[in-house]
């Protein structure tokens, strides 16, 4: 979902914040935003967990420029506790953080062409003898080139999710957004 949030796509950005909550405004980047919350409910938790994995928290925020409502900034954090059993559970928290920019009109659609991403993912619990771990991962992307509705491009190379898929799609695929 990530890359797909890196603003990619704004109408899968729209779809994924369509039931999101205001939370107020902030200075991105000398930017300044609107912020908007979007977590997983229970349901959905409960929906992507599993006998061993239980998925405990899912929250993304969304930092867009108040002048043209593009994404600026998108942070994505989750929580799951891994428990085998006859075990102590272990914990892992993933934080994704990404800055986007050089929005360029393709189409006349502004779409980013470069940002950076940092994810950090922390391991925790009490069965880990070396204590908690942390392992960090920085990205720094762009878009050279892109073109939309590419003549003989199969739907196997892309499959948009179901909140952007048209109408007289072939096949019926059951794609969900991250959250909902």
């Amino acid at each position: 979902m990530e890359k797909l949030m890196q603003g990619l796509d704004p109408m899968a950005i729209s779809a994924v914040f369509s039931l999101s909550q205001y939370m107020g405004e902030k200075c991105i980047s000398g930017t300044d935003c609107f912020v908007l919350k979007l977590s997983a409910d229970q349901a959905d938790l409960a929906d992507r967990s599993d006998s061993t994995a239980e998925m405990i928290k899912h929250v993304i925020y969304g930092y867009f420029s108040q002048r043209n409502g593009l994404l600026v900034h998108l942070e994505d954090s989750y929580l799951t506790r891994i428990q085998a059993p006859g075990t102590y559970p272990t914990y892992w928290e993933t934080t994704m953080a990404t800055k986007v920019g050089d929005y360029r009109a393709v189409e006349g659609v502004m779409i980013a062409h470069g940002g950076q991403s940092s994810v950090m993912i922390t391991r925790f619990g009490d069965n880990l003898k070396e204590g908690h771990s942390i392992t960090r991962l920085e990205e720094t992307w762009t878009i050279d080139d892109l073109a939309f509705d590419v003549p003989g491009l199969s739907m196997d190379c892309f499959i948009p999710p179901k909140e952007v898929q048209k109408a007289n799609q072939e096949e019926n695929l059951d794609w969900r957004s991250a959250l909902q």
